[in-house]
């Protein structure tokens, strides 16, 4: 199906202005060939803007872009070797779902019959074979996107884009999609920019995420070294929700740091490079509550609590701060107003800033 070879992506210096604001203001960054990477962030951290200046759709202010070695910087859209699949799916209402496949494949000169041929294959690449003859409103969302899929791979680009493109699923068919994108990728070998600000999306779906803030990387990295090792307090609760802590540290080992918190050792299985204050993250799940004063935890108070099926949350105040936790055990929770003791987990925690 994908004959053409994956492309790298390449910004040099890209900045990115609209009047006085500056979106951009100075990227470099470098997709290799044949992987999946996450431009992740909040809204306005400039994710959106470096994916339509590689689509084309934006012209950066400076700097260069080059996908598979060539420069695109200038080029229009339709002279890029990319196909986009969008937000809101951008499917014809009015043509079948192999209509709106060959679509593109009819407008660049290809036969019609060839053109079919190969919507046919890339209906049948992404699971909706048979299902050619039906119009967008009648099919699922999760085939609406399908379709999409295919509709962008069948033109074979060099780098395939997605624009928050499960955003308008519910969550439990947003986890099947983003599934089936994955392992697509994976089988077919195409390069792809994936923009979410879903971080569970991104951790899953992702060869490496880069994190955007103010227009610039923050950090970027696998998902499992963003999660576990995150270079700020910023990275570390878009990653997952973490409850940051003041902290000193006190020792360095070989393979561990010792931290002093709230008067209580904890052994962080990270490796700091200095002593002194820092700032510890700990994810939710790895606090650990039980119901009365220990000696080996520190004291909080149990603020609110809220039962999820199969766990509880609870907010807990200690030390003039509030933490967030997850408890796995949800037959007796722990109520509001209760006196607790907190201990942290050997896992699930790490040190920023040191």
């Amino acid at each position: 199906m994908i004959k053409t070879a994956p492309g790298s992506v390449v910004f040099q210096n890209v900045s990115k202005t609209f009047g006085a604001f500056t979106a951009i203001p100075d990227l470099s960054l470098t997709i290799e060939p044949g992987t999946l990477v996450t431009l992740l962030g909040p809204s306005g951290c400039g994710k959106t803007t470096t994916l339509r200046m590689l689509a084309g759709l934006e012209h950066p202010t400076g700097g260069r872009i080059l996908i598979g070695g060539k420069d695109v910087t200038m080029l229009p859209a339709n002279e890029r070797d990319v196909s986009m699949v969008f937000q809101s799916y951008a499917l014809f209402p009015h043509m079948t779902s192999l209509q709106n496949v060959a679509y593109g494949l009819e407008s660049s000169g290809i036969k019609n019959r060839e053109a079919r041929e190969r919507a046919e294959e890339a209906l049948k690449l992404v699971g909706l074979a048979g299902m050619g003859h039906r119009l967008p409103a009648e099919l699922s969302g999760g085939q609406q996107q399908r379709v999409a899929v295919a509709r962008a791979l069948v033109l074979e680009p060099q780098v395939l884009l997605l624009d928050e493109p499960l955003s308008n699923l519910d969550a439990r068919l947003r986890r099947r999609v983003r599934t089936e994108i994955r392992e697509l990728q994976q089988r077919l070998g195409f390069t792809a920019v994936y923009v979410t600000h879903d971080q569970d999306e991104a951790l899953a779906v992702s060869d490496q995420i880069i994190v955007m803030q103010g227009g610039r990387i923050a950090q970027k990295g696998s998902p499992r070294e963003l999660y576990e090792r995150p270079a700020s307090a910023f990275i570390a609760d878009f990653m997952g929700e973490a409850n940051v802590l003041d902290c000193t540290i006190v020792a360095i080992e070989n393979d561990s740091t010792v931290v002093d918190i709230n008067g209580v050792s904890h052994r962080v299985p990270t490796v700091a490079e200095r002593t002194g204050p820092a700032q510890i993250a700990v994810r939710p799940s790895a606090i650990r509550l039980e119901p009365s004063a220990n000696a080996t935890g520190f004291s909080g108070r149990i603020v609110h609590s809220a039962y999820l099926g199969d766990h509880v949350e609870y907010e807990v105040e200690t030390g003039g701060s509030n933490l967030f936790v997850v408890g796995p055990v949800v037959e007796n929770p722990l109520p509001p107003s209760s006196a607790v003791s907190i201990h942290l987990s050997s896992q699930g925690i790490a040190l920023i800033g040191a």
